[in-house]
């Protein structure tokens, strides 16, 4: 990506490029998640999920054009990981309820990543003064974080109760 990083700057496009990449993985994975499961709710979930997945990736794109980069020509190697273990989990002989929990845990994995990698790239860009930037990014941070509350009610209150 870069023969070094220098500044911040350097540090904030590996950041974006790195979310970009996990985005566009994110968007072929979810509808097979939604495939797998069983639950009504959580099949709904991972659908709501990848409407809001297709509209964080648009707003990184807008990140793009507005500080004139170039996020594509790289692989997110950790979503790629996370991806491949999902699909490891989605393969096995399970019960529909045991599979559903499965299922939120492996979401839940790539959620906190996703978390990690916008909350670093808010913060990145608010110290660069890049307000509008922030702001974008704060606004899918935002959405992941809610995402992540779902996934974690639906399992406690309900998903990990039938998988017993």
């Amino acid at each position: 990506m870069f023969d070094k990083l220098e500044t911040l700057d350097d540090l904030l496009t590996v950041q974006l490029k790195d979310l970009y990449s996990a985005e566009k993985q994110l968007i072929k994975a979810l509808p097979l998640m939604a495939d797998k499961a069983h639950d009504e709710r959580l099949q709904a979930g991972f659908r709501k999920h990848l409407r809001e997945t297709e509209e964080q990736l648009r707003r990184l794109e807008q990140i793009g054009e507005f500080l004139n980069l170039s996020l594509g020509g790289h692989t997110c190697k950790a979503m790629a990981g996370l991806i491949a273990e999902g699909q490891e989990t989605m393969s096995e002989r399970a019960t529909a309820e045991v599979m559903d929990a499965a299922l939120i845990a492996a979401a839940q994995r790539i959620e906190h990543y996703e978390i990690s990698g916008y909350g670093t790239a808010t913060h990145f860009a608010s110290r660069l003064g890049h307000v509008e930037v922030a702001d974008m990014l704060r606004q899918s941070l935002a959405e992941e974080q809610l995402t992540d509350t779902k996934l974690n009610n639906l399992a406690k209150e309900h998903l990990n109760q039938k998988a017993l």
